[in-house]
Order: structure tokens, then C-alpha cells, then sequence
């Protein structure tokens, strides 16, 4: 097969999850983990030449268990190498995707040849240990408090009205896609259920998922004890599920440098196309409120990259839709013009209420396992 020497191509990728076995079972701090799945990805490559030696670009997804003074220069150090790109990110879901998206173009560009995209949480562990009175004493802490990167600041009307919260705006989404179906309140809930219940399956058979437990869509969607509405109509276990421990990483290079390498031709996965779009950050402008404009294009324009179109979504097999709340599944699909079925399930990891959704950092482990 001739392919062009620039196109990038994934060579390895590694994942770990913390499950603690006792409540005195912590997680390494952020750093151990970051240098623990760098190196399980490069052992993954199976290549010959030095894949932690050639890494010039080294990224890092934004980490809310714990602040370093320099997060990829420590980690540069604990690997030994000294790549001239080393950036951290901001917060957000869509950060790891959009950094896999950045090197993509980088390798495609010229401007670098191999490329890392890291992240890690652990915060169930600060959760455990803030229980217990404690707090985490991990290393590099910065010597001042530094603010949370928010990617938008929240809008005033939106403070003043408490709609600012995730789980209050998907939940919102929701309340929209489902006066926009005629769907009574009834039928509505069922479906909530019903769309998730496959996903924990999924999660039940990932030895990474923080959640491994197949559920009932009644046990997800019904309201009881041990299951408490937030935001109407999403209980407990409908929501993304931040307090995990666990870490992914990604390593993708040029053509060129896979050869150069030595990585094995079966080790190879070649990107063919993506895209990023953006609907309106705040709600009052988000039209319309029961669909996402900006999924339906940056699928087109994904599928389109690498020679399909939306037409052809029925001859993908795996897919992995973000799901931090069930109208980002919806939205999803009705993007895509399909519907779940048992043959194809919307991820590959269990989603972010069951497999874990860490921090910023899920979308790592979704490219991992995917």
C-alpha cells in the first residue's frame, strides 16, 4: 500500500484504572500515572527503534486531582527525553480529541513527527482522602493558586438563574428534544433507560471501567434512595461520573517516522478524517435547544476527510458517542440520522456514567480502547 509519508498514523496506546480494593488503597499521584501509560504506549508499538527517544511533541491533558508547577517538563524528565513542543491544556470534554486533531495536522504539516497526548485523574483518590481529612502531598506543587481554565466565562443571566451547570443544561437539552418528539414524560424516562442500560453492559465486560455492573434500564432511570434525581430527568446513574483514578495515553507519528521506527505494519492505525465544531456556549443562544447543528456538521465534515459521507454510517462498525448526559447521546445520533441497536453500541468503553469519566481526560480513553 503506498501511503503518504506524512499521514499520521497511531503506533500504541495504553490505559490503566486505580480501582481501590479498601478505602486506604490510593492511586499514585497524577505524575506516576502520566509516565506509567506513556511508556505501556510505547511498549505498545512494538517497534524496534526508540519510540520515547523520537517523541518531539508531548501534551498534556488539563488534570483536576492535582496542579504541577510544570506538568510536561516533569514528565519529560521522568522519561528522559527533552521534546521541543511540550504543551498542557485547558479543561473540557472534547480536549483529548481536539489535541489528537492538533497533531494530526502538525504531523501532516511537517512540524513535528512524533507526537504524545497523555491524561490522568485522580480523584477519587483526593475525594477519599478529603473524607478522611487529609490531603493529597504529591510533588511540583506550584508555589501559587492558579485559576480554573475555564474555556468561557460563565454568563452573568446564567449565574442568576442557576443554569449554568453541566447537568443542568444537557438535562435542559433533554426537556427540549423531548417536547420537539411529542415524547410524554412517561415514554421520555423509559427511553433514558434504555439508551444507557446497553452502555453499562459494554462497561460490565472493560476490565478499565470504574463501574463494571450491567443494570436494568428501570435501575437507571427511575428515581428511589439510592438513586436520587439531580436535574430532572437525570438521576444519579444517568451522569458522568468524575471521581475515578485513571490514566491513557496516545502515541501517533508520521508515516515517515514509523518506518524509521521500525513499528509493525498490524501496530498501524491511520487517521483519515476529522473535524471540531463548536454550537454556542450559552444557553440563551444555543439554537435550537433540541439539537446540536455543530455535530451534524463536524460529522459530515469527519466522514467527508476520509472519503464517506453520512450516508455510509451504517458501514462503520464501532462508535464511541460522548455520553456525559443522555441528550449528548441523543444529540449524537440524531446527528448521524440512526438509532442504537444491539449489533453496533454507542461506545466502546461502557461511556462516561459507567467506564469513568475522567476529568477532561475521557475522550483519551475512548481513542485508547477504541
Amino acid at each position: 500500500m503506498n501511503v503518504d509519508p506524512r499521514t499520521p498514523v497511531v503506533i500504541g496506546v495504553a490505559q490503566h484504572t486505580w480501582r481501590p480494593a479498601s478505602p486506604d488503597d490510593l492511586a499514585p499521584e497524577p505524575l506516576d500515572m502520566w509516565e506509567q501509560v506513556v511508556r505501556g504506549a510505547a511498549a505498545d508499538c512494538a517497534a524496534t527503534g526508540d519510540v520515547l527517544g523520537a517523541i518531539e511533541s508531548l501534551q498534556i491533558v488539563y488534570c483536576q486531582a492535582w496542579q504541577y508547577d510544570d506538568a510536561p517538563l516533569r514528565l519529560s524528565e521522568r522519561l528522559g527525553i527533552d521534546p521541543a513542543h511540550r504543551l498542557y491544556s485547558g479543561i473540557g470534554g472534547t480536549t483529548p480529541q481536539v489535541l489528537v486533531n492538533d497533531a494530526a495536522e502538525a504531523i501532516l504539516r511537517g512540524d513535528t513527527d512524533v507526537a504524545v497526548v497523555c491524561g490522568a485523574e485522580a480523584l477519587d483518590t483526593v475525594r477519599r482522602l478529603k473524607k478522611a481529612g487529609e490531603r493529597p502531598a504529591w510533588s511540583y506543587r506550584p508555589t501559587e493558586k492558579r485559576p480554573f481554565p475555564f474555556e468561557a466565562p460563565f454568563h452573568p443571566a446564567e449565574i442568576a438563574h442557576e443554569v449554568f451547570q453541566a447537568y443542568t443544561t444537557f438535562a435542559l437539552w433533554d426537556i427540549a428534544r423531548r417536547a420537539e418528539r411529542g415524547l410524554t414524560v412517561e415514554e421520555h424516562r423509559r427511553s433514558l433507560g434504555e439508551l444507557f442500560a446497553p452502555m453499562s453492559e459494554v462497561a460490565a465486560a472493560n476490565p478499565y471501567a470504574w463501574f463494571p455492573t450491567a443494570r436494568r434500564p428501570s435501575e437507571l432511570s427511575e428515581a428511589t434512595a439510592e438513586n436520587r434525581m439531580v436535574a430532572f430527568p437525570y438521576t444519579k446513574l444517568l451522569m458522568s461520573v468524575m471521581d475515578v483514578d485513571m490514566a491513557a495515553a496516545v502515541i501517533m507519528v508520521s508515516t515517515a517516522a514509523a518506518d524509521r521506527l521500525r513499528v509493525p505494519q498490524d501496530r498501524r492505525i491511520y487517521l483519515r478524517g476529522w473535524c471540531y465544531a463548536t454550537d454556542p456556549v450559552y444557553v440563551a443562544e444555543h439554537v435550537p435547544t433540541s439539537a446540536s447543528p455543530a455535530m451534524a456538521a463536524g460529522y459530515a465534515e469527519a466522514l467527508r476527510g476520509a472519503g464517506l459521507d453520512i450516508d455510509d454510517i451504517d458501514d462503520i462498525d464501532h462508535l464511541d458517542l460522548y455520553s456525559c448526559f443522555p441528550s449528548s447521546v441523543r444529540f449524537a445520533l440524531d446527528a448521524l440520522g440512526i438509532e442504537p441497536s444491539a449489533d453496533r453500541p454507542v461506545t466502546v468503553t461502557g461511556g462516561l456514567p459507567y467506564a469513568g469519566g475522567a476529568g477532561s481526560d475521557y475522550l483519551t480513553h475512548s481513542i485508547v480502547a477504541m
